[in-house]
């Protein structure tokens, strides 16, 4: 059957959706969700069938196509193709045995992994395939199977250096902003440090959130592969490089179900590193209330099954554990953080300090583990690094390379609007509950508004008086700033007592 392209100039963001009209699809015996050949010269791919119930979106004798289909094929809207019924992806019926509770084998795994990338699940088969997962857990070999079918099906970074450095941080914790530290830091010690990072779905920011404020972050994979050549050190957007592409789409089917299967995540995180060709990682876990691992038993479970998946993998893990009880540093928001870790590594006065141990430790384990530094000495030589303003430079090198946004520290700009949270009485911070700060600064704006968040002012353990200022809130303009302080009026986030 013949058909005439329509271009339908949407995109789905994975799966390759085309729509025919009834009249074509009951011609052909066609229905909702039944999968075609198509075919456009010497061009092929595989597509699943939306019907339209009327001419107005797609006449008769035409295929309305979505933005990926298009791409596949090379074809443009007035081009003729070739459509024929197709069977159900292979990856469908090892999708059925999972939902059975079976074990999957690392050939199964792969072919699910390849149809994920390539688009021939629909949305229900992919959100069958991740539940299942979740429902009935994975096998150690399923999860080295599904990381190495991630990593195999992205795009690997070539191997640039003999040591390759990275680190992951768990989250769930505001601010945290230890990798824009961390990074310049081992650079400047010489290290290759490639760090993707993805932007942020439900905290108020992520690396590449805060990273963005300060240069560019979304490059090919040509241009990253440059600029770790000149600087030995980058901090981007990765899903602007294709690494590990099977990833994201997963991820995008665990967010509105607010689930986290524990192999995929642990597949996601090291599918990422071992894409970028990393020898050497460092895995942080914070626990505590609100983070997305609360109790210590559960930590310990995961360090276990990270460091045996980095020995399948062949990469250095460690995994630390760390104090989640309550946001570290003092801004929230990508801009605020941004500003806190450049204040960190200029060695300013107003520097967050429980931030800055966090990133020397971080960075000390890193450079031990490297041989960068003695056992037992790389905080000594991370804060010598830090003290005498060479990761600084360093860290400016690395935006300049980027495409820097900004001159000087002065220039990162901030919510226009700003409003200060006063302690409704004197005592003592006993507690600040980490998803309501979240949830407020995420109501402000972020992590779109780049200049919106929260400025803290106070931490656990703090003296305030009535009256004192807690923090201080930014938005971009006035209406958010009446969102978020009606929000505001229900706030629990501070224990004052």
């Amino acid at each position: 059957m013949k058909l005439v392209v329509k271009d339908m100039d949407i995109a789905t963001g994975g799966p390759r959706i085309v729509t025919l009209n009834y009249q074509d699809a009951k011609l052909y015996d066609l229905h909702h969700h039944d999968r075609i050949l198509i075919t456009f010269g010497n061009k092929r791919t595989m597509a699943i069938v939306d019907i339209g119930e009327s001419s107005k979106a797609v006449p008769p004798g035409k295929i309305g196509m979505f933005e990926e289909v298009l791409y596949d094929l090379q074809v443009r809207g007035g081009g003729v193709v070739t459509i024929a019924l197709a069977e159900k992806p292979e990856s469908v019926r090892y999708i059925k045995q999972k939902l059975d509770g079976k074990q999957l084998t690392c050939h199964e795994i792969c072919v699910i992994v390849q149809d994920i990338i390539e688009g021939r699940l629909s949305d229900i088969e992919l959100t069958y395939y991740v539940a299942a997962n979740y429902a009935f857990g994975m096998s150690d070999k399923e999860i080295v199977a599904l990381t190495e079918a991630m990593i195999a099906t992205g795009r690997k970074l070539p191997k640039l250096a003999k040591i390759v450095v990275d680190k992951h941080c768990i989250g769930g914790v505001p601010g945290n902003r230890t990798s824009l530290g961390v990074v310049p830091i081992l650079a400047a010690a010489g290290l290759m440090v490639p760090k993707t990072s993805s932007r942020s779905i439900t905290s108020p920011a992520g690396t590449a959130d805060s990273m963005e404020v300060l240069a560019n972050v979304s490059f090919g994979r040509t241009k990253l592969i440059s600029l770790l050549k000149k600087t030995h050190a980058c901090m981007v957007w990765g899903g602007a490089v294709d690494l590990a592409p099977a990833d994201d789409t997963i991820i995008n089917v665990e967010h509105p179900l607010s689930i986290d299967a524990e192999g995929q995540l642990l597949a996601s995180i090291m599918a990422k590193k071992g894409s970028v060709g990393a020898t050497h990682v460092l895995i942080d876990i914070p626990v505590g209330p609100g983070t997305k691992v609360e109790t210590m038993e559960h930590a310990q479970h995961l360090k276990k099954k990270f460091e045996e998946l980095g020995h399948f993998l062949n990469i250095h893990v460690k995994v630390v554990v760390t104090n989640g009880r309550e946001p570290i540093g003092n801004g929230i928001g990508p801009a605020l953080e941004a500003r806190d870790v450049m204040w960190i590594l200029k060695n300013h006065p107003n520097q967050p300090l429980d931030l800055r141990r966090k990133i020397i430790q971080m960075a000390g384990i890193l450079l031990e583990m490297t041989g960068k530094a003695k056992p037992g000495h790389g905080q000594v030589v991370a804060e010598d690094l830090v003290h005498t303003g060479k990761a600084y430079e360093k860290m400016w090198e690395i935006i300049k390379a980027q495409g820097a946004k900004i001159k000087k520290l002065d220039d990162i700009h901030f919510g226009a609007c700003t409003w200060d949270y006063l302690a409704p009485k004197s005592g003592r911070v006993r507690d600040i509950q980490n998803a309501s700060v979240a949830k407020i600064a995420r109501v402000a704006g972020c992590p779109q508004d780049k200049g919106a968040g929260i400025y803290l002012y106070k931490h656990c353990g703090d003296a305030v008086q009535k009256g004192e200022k807690i923090f201080t809130l930014y938005t971009e303009n006035k209406e958010k700033m009446v969102y978020a302080k009606k929000m505001l009026e229900q706030f629990d986030g501070f224990v004052i007592r």
